[in-house]
């Protein structure tokens, strides 16, 4: 396996392998899937969760984003695709809309998307890096990003 790159959160898993952990925009996923041109950390993190080694965490918000943008045939991809890959590679975790997720997401200033600022809020409020290649996103102060 080839030495990972970027500087995640490393936390432990239950048989003490250390695993990083990170949350994914919906175009970092929709890009991986579709196999367009990612950025070198993000491709690396990417794979790493499909060796088993990285845990990416999918905010609700981007189910629906990829069901918006499917139906507008902006995206080669469907809900189902989504569903398919992550039945294939299990350390892709969805994670929920959850009250103390728009309590952080509230906090930040300076993305104004409301999407976009919900998919920020959860990884602010999981303290962990935000795979993206928004320039909005990536400016952010309250968050750290990457590509």
């Amino acid at each position: 396996m080839k030495k990972p790159i970027w500087k995640g959160n490393l936390k432990t898993m239950t048989n003490d392998t250390p695993v990083s952990e990170f949350v994914t925009d919906t175009m970092g996923l929709v890009l991986r899937i579709e196999r367009r041109r990612l950025g070198t950390t993000a491709k690396s993190v990417f794979e790493s969760a499909e060796e088993g080694n990285v845990v990416i965490y999918l905010p609700a918000m981007i189910f629906a984003e990829i069901l918006y943008l499917s139906e507008k045939q902006r995206i080669g991809i469907s809900l189902h695709a989504v569903n398919e890959y992550m039945k294939q590679f299990p350390n892709y975790r969805e994670y929920p809309m959850r009250f103390s997720v728009i309590q952080s997401s509230s906090e930040i200033t300076d993305i104004p998307e409301l999407h976009d600022r919900l998919i920020a809020g959860t990884a602010r409020f999981l303290n962990l890096d935000l795979i993206t290649n928004d320039p909005i996103i990536q400016a952010s102060s309250f968050i750290k990003t990457v590509w």
